[in-house]
């Protein structure tokens, strides 16, 4: 059994000070065994509706495993005193996941994204990881699921036999969706978000460089104005705020 990863508080929001590998093994590990888990792929989005909403908050705090998506989250634990902190991409650790999946032969699902996306994803899956057991997928619709229709999915889910489910249903959404059925899905449960459209070839990503200076967002912005303005033009200029004054107040490993 791996050593589990430092966990270091943000603004109020748990953050695990992992790696892709040391992620994707834990996650491995965790499904081999059959436990019913999550893992929150997090971003200063994620940190800002923690902040904003208690309920959400003790969602993430709850996770199993936290990892740092975006590089504000990364300089944010270094700062902290965890020098070796890295970022842990989505889109990254989906594919890490997906090979040590297929090595220790533990069969795999998709919850999430439109059924064109869906379909587009599995397929590049399928092309890139052959012998990839994928024997659930589900495109949910844009509404909320009645009590019967959820508790039938889970059944789908549990008897389908997948024991690592990539959730992407966009944060804050995806993160409660996996709290709820904690101890409901035995598989563990991975929220990568906007990994979905990125594998399926229906939207582009940055450019590496702009992600290794913390601009992705900037990019996303220009991409999804309508649908991302609120949350970086929002929520970035108030974190870079309360985590200056976490820095000024609060040693490492305070909380």
């Amino acid at each position: 059994m791996r050593n589990a990863a430092a966990e270091e508080f943000v603004v109020g929001m748990k953050v695990n000070a992992t790696s892709l590998q040391h992620a994707a093994g834990t996650v491995c590990e965790w499904a081999a065994g059959k436990e019913s888990r999550y893992v929150c792929v997090a971003t200063v989005n994620n940190v800002m509706e923690a902040f904003d909403s208690n309920e959400f908050q003790t969602i993430m705090n709850h996770a199993d495993l936290v990892t740092p998506d975006g590089m504000p989250l990364v300089w944010s634990l270094r700062l902290l005193g965890h020098k070796d902190a890295t970022r842990v991409y989505g889109p990254d650790l989906t594919p890490i996941v997906i090979e040590g999946a297929v090595e220790a032969r533990i069969p795999i699902g998709f919850y999430g994204a439109s059924p064109l996306v869906l379909s587009l994803m599995v397929e590049n899956v399928r092309r890139h990881f052959p012998n990839v057991e994928i024997p659930f997928t589900y495109s949910p619709p844009f509404r909320e699921l009645s009590v019967e229709e959820d508790a039938q999915i889970v059944r789908e889910i549990n008897q389908s036999g997948v024991r690592i489910i990539f959730v992407g249903l966009s944060t804050p959404k995806q993160e409660r969706w996996m709290a709820d059925h904690r101890g409901r899905v035995n598989a563990v449960m991975i929220g990568v978000g906007a990994a979905f459209d990125f594998i399926a070839g229906t939207k582009p990503q940055a450019p590496r460089w702009m992600m290794r200076i913390g601009m992705e967002w900037f990019f996303r912005l220009t991409i999804e104005p309508k649908r991302l303005w609120k949350r970086y033009l929002k929520h970035n200029p108030r974190f870079i705020c309360l985590f200056a004054w976490q820095l000024l107040w609060y040693s490492p490993n305070s909380q």
